[in-house]
């Protein structure tokens, strides 16, 4: 099978690209392991009782089966043949997301596990299979039904309600091959510096270094801007500034989403290229001035939608890369400018089409289903839940479409209970957030329970379908006590000091003009009697965000339906509810913060 005819049959790590590879999507077998017994019977090494189209779940139709019953575990295996021009070079195993805990073996021995069902991870193939080889893939997915995982909005009873939507489980997106040399480039931290009309790179390397070097070189429409070059032995991490002249300086702003080309390589002695990968980055940069966030020095209002990332028949995974770029084009068209990616780590290629076409993002993670199986609502977070942050932020720490980093969402923690692992795993995401990236705000956890002091940001989620009931709980930010859920002063937070503000939940207006009496539908509040109210509502309630002089932004709930939550500014399968130029028009007035 060739790269166009697998299914997702694009580069799925855009902004580090080599140009040997090998996609492993399509046919693999497949088998269920509702006990997960799997390993004690012996499927490691036996041949699998069904087939799957992978990346897609099985939950999915997509997938050709569509079981969307509990699942323990799931195993996969496939047989395929390493290219024998990749001879002379390493092999690497890339899984982008498999969900929950998996583990792999190849030919018969593990090489590898990780755990998290959102973030890639690689498996070295040296010693196992060669170029020109056989290699016998085989992966063991669980998926507990019970304990604290990070399952985002997937559902924890058999079936969907409310705002939680049907499970994924195993592999969900690309499985690929990569031909490597020995010594080689990880994947590198670009940082932009506006300030100075510059880029900061930090590449960090694997193998062998001794006499090599580093190169990278920046480039435009108009060809080379400049090239710098450092000695790869003395850091892990070799460091290179690429100065730009004024005159070849342009800024990534949601008008000009302008992307300068990199290459970066490492180099012999002799000036032979080693290894060679490509890249981009953008010029820009994200500050904090009073309640205001800037974007490059100007005060830019944030009209955020929420996200999900759902589809009908992919569930977590889209059909394609062009409904990731569908998904951007509907929002831009109702009038938004970005989005909060919400409760799930989306896949790389959408934050590469946010890049290109100036959507800004915040980056979060799917930590919501950490109560299942436990007593009560108070999620508890386990260590595990730092790891997995830290890798989707090393992931996509270089992307510009990025605006801010939110480790957590709506946890419930009264601020005079005692101190538990909650607080603890807060602080940890918040900290730990703060080391790997300096250079976005983050927000320590979204809606309720600011429990770290000195969080960039603050904010709340606030329901209200009366818009002057809205707008009176709304109006404390002027005096510094600003709404939080249940009043000024909530006792779930630690007191508001000051920061940028915005309502990043609020609408979700439950509207569906298909729905049949008995169909199973949800949403806030009351629906709306006639589709002049909803809009009516839709256009008062962003009103009083748009109006405040304080609100640097907001987050209206959301982009699509998602199976029974019918409050999206589009149906599920992305056609439309509503007159789009109304929707526009009620968001693109100038925001007082902009004035």
């Amino acid at each position: 099978m060739t790269h166009a005819d697998a299914p997702r049959p694009e580069y799925p790590r855009p902004q580090f690209v080599r140009p040997d590879w090998l996609n492993l999507n399509g046919q693999w077998q497949f088998e269920i392991d509702r006990a997960d017994s799997g390993f004690e019977r012996g499927l490691v090494e036996a041949e699998l009782k069904g087939e799957i189209l992978v990346p897609f779940c099985p939950e999915s139709e997509l997938s050709g089966i569509g079981d969307v019953d509990w699942m323990e575990a799931v195993w996969y295996r496939r047989t395929v043949t390493i290219p024998a021009d990749w001879a002379g070079r390493d092999v690497l195993l890339h899984f982008q997301a498999v969900d929950h805990d998996a583990t792999i073996w190849a030919n018969g021995k593990e090489i590898v596990r990780h755990r998290g069902g959102w973030t890639p991870f690689t498996a070295d193939l040296t010693g196992v299979a060669s170029a020109g080889e056989d290699v016998t893939i085989v992966v063991r997915a669980r998926d507990p039904k019970s304990g604290s995982q990070a399952r985002g909005k997937q559902s924890d009873q058999y079936g969907n309600y409310a705002c939680l939507y049907t499970r994924t489980t195993g592999i969900w997106q690309t499985v690929w091959l990569e031909p490597v040399p020995k010594s080689r480039l990880k994947r590198p931290r670009v940082t932009p510096d506006l300030a100075n009309g510059e880029f900061l790179l930090d590449l960090p390397l694997s193998g062998p270094r001794a006499g090599l070097s580093v190169r990278a070189t920046l480039s435009d429409q108009a060809g080379e801007i400049t090239t710098a070059q450092v000695r790869a032995d003395l850091d892990l991490a070799p460091r290179l500034r690429l100065a730009i002249p004024e005159d070849r300086r342009r800024q990534w702003s949601i008008d000009d989403p302008f992307l300068y080309d990199l290459t970066l390589s490492l180099v012999a002695a002799d000036g032979s290229v080693v290894d060679s990968v490509t890249s981009y980055a953008g010029l820009r940069s994200v500050t904090i001035e009073g309640k205001a966030i800037l974007l490059n020095g100007q005060p830019v209002f944030q009209r955020l939608v929420l996200d999900q990332g759902y589809y009908p028949d992919g569930i977590l995974t889209a059909p394609s890369d062009e409904a990731l770029v569908r998904d951007i084009e509907l929002s831009v068209a109702a009038g938004f400018n970005g989005a909060r990616l919400h409760q799930k780590v989306f896949e790389e290629r959408f934050l590469y089409h946010a890049d290109r076409l100036g959507y800004l993002v915040w980056g979060e993670f799917g930590d919501w289903g950490s109560n299942v199986g436990k007593t009560g609502d108070n999620q508890q977070p386990t260590a595990s839940y730092v790891t997995q942050w830290l890798e989707a932020v090393e992931r996509d720490y270089s992307h510009p479409s990025i605006v801010g980093w939110c480790p957590l969402n709506e946890t419930h923690q009264h601020l005079h209970d005692r101190i538990t692992q909650l607080d603890d795993v807060t602080r940890a995401m918040f900290l730990a957030t703060k080391a790997a990236d300096q250079s976005r705000p983050v927000l320590d956890t979204s809606g309720y329970s600011h429990r770290v002091l000195e969080t960039d940001v603050y904010d709340s989620h606030n329901y209200e379908q009366n818009v002057e009931k809205f707008a009176e709980a709304m109006s404390g930010l002027a005096a510094g006590a600003p709404y939080a859920n249940a009043g000024p002063n909530v006792p779930f937070s630690q007191p508001y000091a000051g920061q940028p503000y915005f309502c990043s939940e609020f609408g979700g207006i439950w509207w569906n003009p298909d729905a049949r009496p008995d169909e199973d539908s949800w949403g806030y509040g009351e629906r709306p009697r006639t589709l002049e109210e909803f809009y009516a509502r839709f256009e008062g309630l962003v009103a009083v965000l748009l109006e405040d002089p304080q609100m640097f932004g907001y987050c209206y709930t959301q982009l699509t339906d998602v199976y029974q939550e019918q409050n999206g500014v589009y149906r599920f399968d992305r056609s439309d509810k509503f007159d789009l130029a109304r929707i526009r028009a009620a968001q693109t007035q100038t925001a007082a913060i902009e004035k």
